[in-house]
């Protein structure tokens, strides 16, 4: 039996496992559906400009700071506070990182079932000969029914749960290394199809031809949103990844790469579905309905667009998945090492409890959806409380913990485990931006979700 098998915890056997895990929980949905969308609603390339600074001055720093933690405490999101700042209020934020990716995949893994159901919708062509407004329709009487939403819901949880199960290396770092080359491959052949196009230069103008002058105020605050919910920070994610990386890997290389590719992936979705919206004439900012309503319009119009629709909300899946796996593990860690069961049972009951919260979710949106909590279904709740509450508090209290509890001097010794040092001037921006800059940013995030600062 490995020694993984026994005691619960293993770690990412190299760099490129390191980085496809860490970069796949950041590379989701909001990616693949709200970057695309939301670019559309405020101009562009003006809002990429905004989020690519705001992703590097902020998200870097967030993410770097979730490793130092998870690497140097080698724990759960819960049980890393409880060793560094042992009997504490700290442990709290892990509490909060631990409710988030709980409720979080709750909602998200019926968003993500939606998507393995246009998987096969496409592959049966179920688009073909509909105008937008049985499309629309389409839509909405699938999510309103009270089975098969639930169906591929708990497919997907089944996919999830089972990568989970086997472990770090042959579980997540094994199916990984497989799932981000086969995501890549896909979105540059959607890319390359979407560029062919006639008329799509004016969708690649949209991106990247920046116009300053269609930029609001309200837009650079959704950037600056944007930039931190995409990475996936606040939710113990990068804590409990962190735990299972080797003390001779570059936790700096990694901060690096997970935003990288995370925005690569954002802005290639907007090369697949922009020049295709622009050249069927269809307004860039159609809301979330661009996914499943919208672009099923596109692909049954568009010249091969039966293949294209299956890469597409593959696409979607994969996406989906390399989050939803992160989730997941979040939780079962906690599971593991803090309430000592055994991995295999800690994923099946994590697995099981959290389908059945989605399984709640999905059927808030039919057959529940006159069971409100403030005027919100538990779709929306969920939703809301995560993003609005717990993941702003859990970002603010890591950046809050590394540069006023845990300080610069362990933070130096943490970065320079792998035998490399850092330079002084970055260390101590570093430091400014988790002590300063980033508390207030996230402040602000969360204000306006609460709508208590408005533009």
């Amino acid at each position: 039996m490995s020694k993984e098998r026994k005691t619960g915890r293993g770690e990412f056997s190299n760099r490129f496992g390191v980085i496809a895990a860490a970069a796949g929980s950041a590379i989701g949905l909001g990616n693949i559906w709200r970057f695309p969308y939301i670019t559309g609603e405020y101009g562009g390339g003006a809002f990429i400009c905004v989020y690519l600074f705001f992703t590097v001055a902020l998200g870097i720093p967030l993410v770097l700071s979730e490793l130092v933690i998870g690497r140097k405490a080698k724990k759960n999101t819960f049980g890393a506070f409880k060793k560094l700042a042992p009997g504490s209020f700290w442990k709290l934020i892990g509490i909060l990182g631990l409710f988030a990716a709980f409720f979080i995949l709750a909602f998200y893994s019926v968003v993500a079932g939606w998507g393995v159901n246009y998987v096969f919708a496409s592959v049966n062509d179920a688009f073909v000969s509909k105008n937008p407004g049985q499309l629309n329709d389409l839509f909405l009487n699938f999510i309103k029914d009270p089975y098969c939403p639930i169906l591929f819901q708990v497919i997907f949880m089944v996919l999830t749960g089972t990568i989970v199960f086997f472990g770090i290396k042959n579980g997540i770092e094994k199916n990984v290394k497989i799932i981000m080359p086969v995501l890549f491959v896909l979105i540059i052949a959607l890319d390359i199809r979407a560029v062919t196009l006639p008329g799509a230069k004016d969708g690649l103008n949209f991106i990247f031809n920046p116009d300053f002058s269609k930029l609001t105020a309200q837009g650079v605050m959704s950037a600056l949103g944007q930039a931190f919910f995409s990475l996936s920070v606040g939710m113990g994610i990068f804590i409990t990844y962190g735990s299972y990386i080797k003390d001779n890997e570059s936790l700096v290389k990694v901060s690096l790469s997970v935003p990288l590719a995370d925005t690569v992936i954002a802005i290639l979705a907007g090369v697949a579905i922009f020049p295709a919206v622009f050249a069927f004439g269809i307004a860039p900012g159609s809301g979330p309905g661009l996914v499943f309503i919208t672009l099923p319009n596109i692909f049954q119009q568009m010249p091969g667009g039966y293949i294209f629709s299956i890469f597409f909300f593959l696409l979607f899946v994969l996406a989906a998945l390399t989050s939803s796996i992160s989730l997941l593990e979040v939780v079962v860690s906690f599971f593991d090492e803090e309430l000592k069961m055994k991995r295999s049972v800690a994923t099946i009951l994590a697995t099981s409890i959290i389908t059945l919260l989605g399984m709640v979710c999905s059927l808030s949106l039919g057959l529940l959806n006159d069971y409100t909590f403030f005027g919100k279904n538990l779709f929306d709740s969920l939703d809301w409380v995560s993003s609005n509450l717990l993941m702003p508090a859990g970002g603010m209290a890591i950046s809050i913990f590394i540069g006023w509890k845990f300080g610069k001097f362990k933070v130096k010794n943490e970065l320079e485990k792998n035998g490399s040092g850092i330079s002084t001037v970055i260390l101590s921006g570093f430091i400014f931006i988790v002590k300063y800059v980033a508390p207030v940013a996230i402040l602000i995030i969360a204000l306006n979700g609460l709508g208590f600062i408005k533009f």
